[in-house]
């Protein structure tokens, strides 16, 4: 019953991912569409992202009410809502509207976010949680590797056609009836039954906030998000400042980034069951701070496998600051997912200061930024080492 389960969740995580890295198409593709600045576009990050910030405790709060699983089915449904505005937001060809048809679909993913993971952390023995996050995790990576595929054929190619946002338009409608069809097929579907918070004082949302480890784990969500996002979101511009070459071309490259993280997480199964979790966090932290700090200061395509390369590091990332974070909320688990999952408004702020400091500075400075963020999640590694 419980892999029948699992094995159900990998398409969520699946579609969690290849909606998310679309973000890194539309980045560029938007930025050249409207003639914006950096800052400008990363705005697409900032309302995407921005509404795990605002949405996520109300719908950790619909989850405890309806459960796990209708959760994941009302996330599909908001989510496919999201993608069908785009219409509009062609038709009128303004780019603000397609930042609002980005929040909506935002709040459909969060919805899936903070129902899907705490789901799979209990779904079995808790110091497998890792692991098993990982695994799911592993085919959200593989979402995000076929992404890029899917927005340079579809989206990018349109560039030298014209200056309108037209090429959006039916692959995010195609999306929206795949994400339907998938919402049909997971009411259907029996889940095994997960007791749900009994309340009590430990269940409370004060008590909840009074745990450090869960404040430092937020953090480490918020930071990991914000690096994670914000050199996927300039990735298709750095490469093109590295070697030259056209959008289409430069977008494979975020598959590489992607993809690798998708190696490493199918790698993580394995390796977070043989290694203590938060050994690999540090490691990993470190070996990204390396990377970044090799690829800024080199050029060509040294400088460029080695920041794909960070894509690999940030495999277990999440996983480990997840189930880390929540141990111990047997009966709020609900909520102290929900408060994670507002961590990840890191991926609204990191990528606009990102940008910003590129503007000014370029690329190559800005990638700085995320180098401090893995500091943070190798300083959080050390302390969960230490416990």
């Amino acid at each position: 019953m419980y892999r029948k389960a699992l094995f159900s969740l990998t398409l969520l995580f699946f579609m969690m991912g290849f909606i998310t890295c679309l973000n890194d198409i539309l980045v560029p593709y938007l930025k050249q569409v409207f003639e914006l600045s950096y800052f400008q576009a990363s705005l697409v990050q900032f309302c995407f992202f921005g509404a795990y910030g605002l949405t996520s405790i109300p719908a950790s709060k619909l989850v405890e009410k309806v459960g796990y699983q209708k959760g994941m089915v009302y996330g599909f449904i908001v989510t496919a809502l999201g993608c069908v505005l785009f219409f509009p937001a062609v038709s009128m060809n303004t780019y603000s509207i397609f930042l609002a048809a980005l929040f909506v679909l935002a709040t459909g993913v969060v919805l899936l976010q903070v129902a899907a993971n705490p789901y799979v952390s209990v779904l079995g023995p808790e110091e497998t949680a890792s692991a098993r996050l990982t695994m799911t995790q592993a085919f959200n990576s593989f979402g995000t590797f076929v992404a890029p595929f899917f927005g340079s054929i579809l989206i990018l190619s349109t560039l030298q056609q014209g200056s309108n946002a037209e090429a959006v338009k039916y692959p995010y409608l195609l999306i929206a009836v795949v994400l339907v069809i998938i919402a049909v097929i997971l009411g259907r579907i029996k889940f095994p039954e997960i007791p749900k918070s009994t309340g009590g004082d430990e269940g409370t949302w004060k008590s909840v906030f009074k745990s450090r480890n869960l404040i430092l784990g937020m953090v480490g969500i918020f930071t990991y998000v914000g690096a994670e996002v914000a050199i996927g979101s300039f990735l298709v511009n750095y490469v093109m400042e590295n070697i030259a070459m056209v959008e289409t071309q430069a977008a494979n490259y975020i598959a590489f980034y992607w993809g690798s993280a998708m190696v490493g997480r199918f790698l993580g199964i394995y390796t977070l069951k043989l290694f203590s979790p938060s050994k690999v966090l540090t490691f990993n932290s470190i070996l990204s701070i390396a990377l970044i700090l090799i690829s800024i200061n080199t050029d060509g395509m040294l400088a460029i496998y080695t920041m794909i390369a960070v894509g690999f590091c940030n495999s277990i990332m999440f996983p480990v600051i997840f189930t880390q974070a929540i141990r111990g909320f047997d009966n709020s688990v609900e909520k102290a997912s929900g408060l994670l999952a507002t961590a990840i408004l890191g991926g609204a702020i990191i990528p606009p200061i990102t940008g910003m400091i590129a503007d000014n500075n370029g690329l190559r400075i800005a990638f700085i930024l995320p180098a401090f963020c893995y500091a943070y999640i190798a300083y959080y590694g050390i302390k969960s080492i230490r416990k």
